[in-house]
């Protein structure tokens, strides 16, 4: 375990986090850059006595479970949290969790697509990345906090008639998250986010619950469905689907045919982006 630079990582990765990111309050008289150490002790679930001796040098050796918080608390990315690992002489294992971490390459990507509708899926169906288009298309993802944005929550358990952006295929789609949803757990056994996602549905979703007790783990893909837009109308879209093996995420692309009205429908899309035309000024 080397502590000095154990502790100069800690301290460097708390005071790039502002308050905001995880969700606290900045106060009038905040002067420590980034977060306070009571903040990342709160958010590992550790005492700020411990998470102080490790940023002095003088801490013991952090169990897996510590190192497990702090990478949460921290928002480490798969690298940065292996980093942790080794400097704290516990060789990391698999990861904990889904990664969050959207290479900057894929990110490109989809501005890259100005006439397809393009997303980026973690494995639990969060939307962790989003083009203007998928704004315009689906909703505008920047507007609603994180856990707004996980499309098995709002296919089970989003408001009646507004759950999953009027597509075609809601059944197919809710059938296959829960096959997907069923494999997540099976690679993520231990992460705490995973187990409260699943509980939430299986409290809040009879449908949720008779699909997850059939255990099944395989799912087809849907190659195609239609979306029914309240400004442009339906708009049916070829679905492809990437999957990046590394971070256990897939880019899911809505393209439309050439020379149909749902490519017409798209490029106006592409327009008026996530402004209302439907509601009076």
């Amino acid at each position: 375990m080397d502590r000095r630079q154990l502790a100069d990582f800690l301290r460097s990765r708390r005071e790039r986090i502002t308050p905001a990111d995880v969700g606290l309050p900045a106060g009038p008289r905040r002067r420590t850059p980034g977060l306070r150490r009571e903040e990342v002790a709160q958010l590992a679930f550790i005492s700020t006595e411990y998470y102080t001796r490790l940023e002095q040098a003088r801490g013991p050796r952090p169990s897996r479970e510590v190192l497990a918080g702090l990478t949460r608390a921290l928002r480490l990315s798969d690298v940065e949290r292996d980093h942790l690992h080794h400097l704290a002489g516990a060789p990391p294992g698999p990861p904990p969790g889904p990664s969050r971490e959207v290479r900057p390459s894929i990110l490109a990507l989809l501005h890259r697509l100005p006439q397809a509708a393009a997303i980026v899926l973690s494995a639990t169906y969060e939307v962790l990345a989003w083009n203007d288009l998928a704004a315009a298309l689906m909703e505008d993802f920047s507007a609603l906090p994180r856990r707004d944005r996980n499309l098995v929550r709002r296919a089970f358990l989003g408001p009646a008639g507004r759950r999953m952006y009027g597509v075609s295929d809601v059944e197919e789609f809710s059938a296959s998250a829960v096959r997907n949803l069923r494999a997540t757990a099976g690679r993520y056994p231990g992460d705490p986010e995973v187990t409260a996602l699943i509980r939430e549905l299986l409290d809040g979703s009879e449908d949720f619950a008779r699909l997850w007790a059939a255990h099944d783990v395989c799912a087809a893909p849907s190659l195609c469905k239609t979306f029914r837009h309240p400004v442009v109308g339906p708009v049916s879209v070829n679905c492809d689907v990437l999957d990046i093996s590394d971070r256990d995420q897939q880019v899911v692309i809505y393209t439309a045919d050439p020379g149909t009205p749902s490519e017409n429908a798209l490029r106006l899309l592409s327009v008026v982006g996530t402004q209302r035309m439907d509601v009076p000024l």
